[in-house]
């Protein structure tokens, strides 16, 4: 059997903790190793405790989940960091990816959502909820707008190495688009889209689709 996910919980308030806890520890493939009150306390337990990932809430007291996340993934890159927040437009959520989150996801989602994240970010997947991407690029839009210009000559050089299916997979992806929604809008299989997915990556030097999401709204080409 293979070993479960082990699990830190970072937040400041004791009964989120204590509602993440019950929800994950009912899964048999999920297992929560440490709790933490705060940012510091989270980087201490993840030296600590080396947790597959860490459920990061962002606004806490003292070192918050945006430092607390950009510390962690310095010092220990094998640990995922799933962010999380109680608002649809939290002004940390860019900066929590930036940091080197692996995901981000509202506190509402629902519990079967929450574990299938876990699952997804343990196994190097990138997820980002729906109305997070969609709030991004509302806000990313002005400022791309701003820089049209330069983004466009930032693009033709970075996106030089892809081919021209790899740079309409790479569009989809800066949306929020899935795999099967790549596949729907382009008329491919998903197993094409992930190779499409992996060669992107690889070719712009980027860890997960979280980076592709973040590249994209930069060079202005994540737009609908």
């Amino acid at each position: 059997m293979t070993d479960p996910i082990r699990i830190l919980l970072a937040d400041d308030q004791e009964l989120v903790r204590y509602g993440f806890r019950l929800v994950l520890d009912a899964d048999a493939r999920l297992d929560v190793v440490g709790e933490a009150a705060d940012g510091l306390d989270a980087v201490e337990a993840a030296e600590r405790l080396r947790p597959d990932v860490v459920l990061m809430d962002i606004r806490m007291p003292g070192m918050d989940g945006l430092a607390a996340t950009e510390t962690i993934t310095a010092r220990l890159p094998e640990v995922r960091v799933l962010a999380l927040t109680t608002f649809d437009l939290d002004e940390y959520a860019f900066g929590a990816l930036r940091a080197g989150a692996s995901g981000f996801l509202l506190k509402d989602t629902r519990p079967a959502e929450l574990v299938t994240a876990i699952l997804a970010v343990h196994r190097g997947d990138a997820v980002v909820a729906p109305r997070i991407t969609a709030k991004l690029i509302e806000v990313a839009a002005p400022h791309l707008a701003r820089a049209a210009d330069r983004a466009e000559r930032d693009a033709a050089s970075t996106l030089a190495p892809l081919t021209a299916r790899e740079r309409e997979v790479f569009a989809l992806i800066g949306r929020g688009a899935t795999n099967g929604e790549i596949g729907a809008e382009l008329t491919l299989t998903e197993s094409t889209v992930k190779t499409h997915v992996g060669r992107i990556l690889l070719k712009l030097g980027l860890r997960d689709r979280v980076q592709a999401v973040i590249l994209a709204y930069e060079l202005g080409v994540a737009g609908g």
